[in-house]
Parts: structure tokens; sequence; C-alpha cells
């Protein structure tokens, strides 16, 4: 607990918390409602691929942004910009002004700040607790503690006050969480000027040709591009389950999405205390199965607290994945080629998460949820025990690429 003592990090965390908070109702909150306007899974995908979508388009050249900017202006410039975006949405719809068209363009435009801002976050850490590799992986695990407790509260929140205010005002405290995120970062989390970014950094692309250079990345963004396909495809049907098959009630769909953030708070306390016992690319990719072995069982037509133990015990896992992986990837990684690598594994890991969502709503208008349900297990699976036997019976093929290597 002494980490949580150095210098910015409380407020950091105490921003991340508010921010993900107003973050996690919205992850409920819009989905529910261009379901419940247009009666469309497919419309409902559409809106939530096109928010994607900005990562594969930009993510890479953002990372260029981030170093130029530094870890805590980014962030601060994300939450500024996305406030007023979010509240154009409520705006817009009681003005009687929203249409569909506009509803693409104003989430396509909050999309385009997740990369930088996700790769700002991760690389604020060792600004602030150091460098050391099982440091910034207990830093991260504390990260994932904090916004998997707001996806314990966030949503189910979001549930309750729906029906009483409507999916659309629901967003108003989103856009608050962001202001309050930035007044929080300006004046409570130290600035530290950004690296200059060196021989090995100048390029829009060094931090690709580095990740590809890297023998545990190779083997990692394809498993992570398929399993984050998956996780989007199987995010889309929760409220399409709990719509179709549970009256409609979007408490149900709340308390699905709060099963998640519940198993993964529980998870971040364990990998707070496990992350520093084990090999971090062992205990990532024996989580990364442990993640998927429940999820056959929500094709079994299960009742609510069915639906909710399995979520619970996957999301489990979630942090013991992300928590070593994300801080061996960050302390691998040259300090001037930070923001570019990360921005990268980001746009590989969501790249195919548009796809995902865009052919989720078809699947789910003709077949129903339950058959999505199975093809996510399965494709999870599929993807993870590779890795996972990769990872545990190598020596020496994933070492860290040599640093000249890179440049």
């Amino acid at each position: 607990m002494s980490l949580l003592r150095r210098p910015g990090l409380g407020p950091l965390l105490t921003a991340e918390v508010v921010s993900s908070l107003g973050s996690q109702m919205t992850y409920l909150a819009l989905p529910w409602f261009v379901l419940v306007t247009t009666g469309s899974a497919s419309k409902m995908g559409i809106v939530l691929g096109v928010e994607l979508l900005p990562i594969g388009l930009f993510g890479i050249p953002s990372g260029a942004l981030v170093g130029k900017l530094g870890a805590r202006r980014t962030m601060m410039v994300a939450d500024g910009a996305r406030a007023p975006l979010m509240v154009s949405i409520p705006l817009l719809h009681a003005a009687g002004m929203l249409s569909f068209g506009v509803l693409l363009g104003i989430v396509f435009l909050i999309g385009c700040f997740l990369a930088p801002h996700f790769s700002a976050q991760r690389l604020i850490l060792p600004e602030l607790v150091g460098d050391d590799e099982q440091t910034v992986a207990q830093a991260n695990a504390f990260v994932e503690g904090a916004q998997r407790t707001t996806a314990l509260i966030g949503p189910s929140l979001a549930g309750v006050l729906i029906p009483f205010f409507g999916a659309p005002n629901v967003l108003y405290l989103d856009a608050g969480s962001f202001l309050f995120s930035f007044l929080t970062l300006a004046l409570f989390v130290p600035y530290r000027p950004p690296l200059p970014a060196g021989d090995e950094g100048r390029g829009i692309l060094s931090g690709v040709r580095f990740l590809l250079r890297d023998p545990l990345m190779r083997r990692l963004l394809p498993t992570a591009l398929v399993l984050n396909a998956l996780a989007q495809l199987m995010a889309l049907s929760l409220p399409v389950l709990a719509f179709q098959e549970f009256g409609g009630s979007s408490r149900v769909a709340g308390v699905f999405f709060a099963a998640f953030g519940a198993g993964a708070v529980v998870g971040s306390v364990i990998a707070v205390k496990i992350v520093p016992r084990f090999d971090p690319v062992r205990l990532g990719a024996c989580a990364l199965v442990g993640l998927a072995l429940p999820l056959p069982l929500l094709a079994l037509h299960l009742p609510v607290w069915g639906v909710v133990l399995v979520l619970f015990v996957s999301s489990l896992f979630g942090p013991l994945v992300n928590a070593p992986l994300i801080g061996v990837i960050t302390m691998r990684t040259p300090e001037a080629l930070r923001a570019k690598v990360m921005t990268a594994v980001l746009t590989f890991a969501l790249l195919a998460g548009p796809l995902g969502l865009f052919l989720g709503g078809p699947l789910l208008q003709a077949f129903g949820p339950y058959p999505v349900f199975l093809i996510v297990a399965a494709g999870q699976l599929a993807a993870a025990i590779p890795f996972a036997v990769m990872a545990l019976r190598s020596e020496t093929g994933l070492q860290a690429v040599p640093t000249s290597a890179a440049q």
C-alpha cells in the first residue's frame, strides 16, 4: 500500500475512478438508448463499432501526439474534449435534432480520443512510480482495480437510473466525470516534460517496428486481436440478452455488466498480491485461458443468477491478464518509444473490435444471443490456449529485444 503514497498516484487513481464510473454508465446507457429507440441490434452494433473505428484509423499515428504532449497533458486533452461531445448527445436528443447519422458522427469523434488516452494512462505510471517492472505491474493492478470497481457500480447504477431519467440523460453524468478528471489531473498530478524522441523513436511506425521485432509481441498481438474482437461481441450480446430474454429490463442488463465488475474487483485484489510472485508472461497467459473457460456455459439458457455467476468467474481473470502483461510491455520498451509502442499495442488489440461489433448486430438479429455466446467461447479458447502453451514451454524465446535492435 506504500505505493499509493507516491506523489500523484492517488489523484490519478481518483480521476480514473470518477471518469471510468461515468464511462461505465455510458457503456450501458448508450447501447440501451439505441436499442430502445430503434429496436435494432444491428444499429446498436454500428454505433459501438463506429466509436472504436478511430482506433484502427488513427491509433498508430496518435502515438506521435502522445510522445509530443506527454502522458498527463494527453489525458487532459482527451478528457477536456470528450466532455462537450458527450453533453451534445442528450442536448440534441432533447431538441429533436439527434438523427442516427449525427449520433454516429459524435461517437466517432469521442472514439478518436480512446487510443491516446489509454496509452497515456499506462505511460504515466512509470513517471509516478519509477521503472521497476514489478512496481509498474503493481501500479497497473491498482489502476485495473480502480477501473473494475467502477465496472461493478456504473452499469448497475445506470440500470437503475435509466427507467427514471431516460438513457440519454444518464450521459450527462459521463460528461461531468470527464470534467472532474480534467481538473484533478491539472491540479494534483505532477507534470513531466515529454522525452525527446531520439533516433529510435523517430517515425510514425517506429512503435510498430519494435513490436514486430519483439518475440513476445509477435505472439501476443494476434491473440489479443482475436480476444478483443470476441470480447466486444460478447459485450454487445448482453444488452440484447436482457432485452429479449428477461423482459426488456435495463436493471438486468446493468446486473450483467456489474457481474463483470465484481469479478474484476476481486481479481484486482488478487493481482496486487500475486503479480510480484510469478513470471508475468506465464501468469498472464494462464489467466487468458481461465478467462475463457467458463464462457461456454452462457449458451445454456441460464437464469439471471447463472449468467451473473459465469460472468463473475470469467472476469476474475481479467486483471491477472492485463496487469502483468501491460507491465511487461511497458518496461521492455525503451522509454523514448513507449508512447508509440503502447498506442500501437492498443491499435492492434482493438483493430478487429469494430468488425466484431458490425457483424455482431446482424448475427444477434438473425440468431439471438445464445449462438453468439457459443461463438465467443469457442473463439476465445482457440486463441488463448496456443499462447498459454507457448508461454509455459518457452524459456528464452520471449526475451526482450535489445534496444539496439529496436533502433
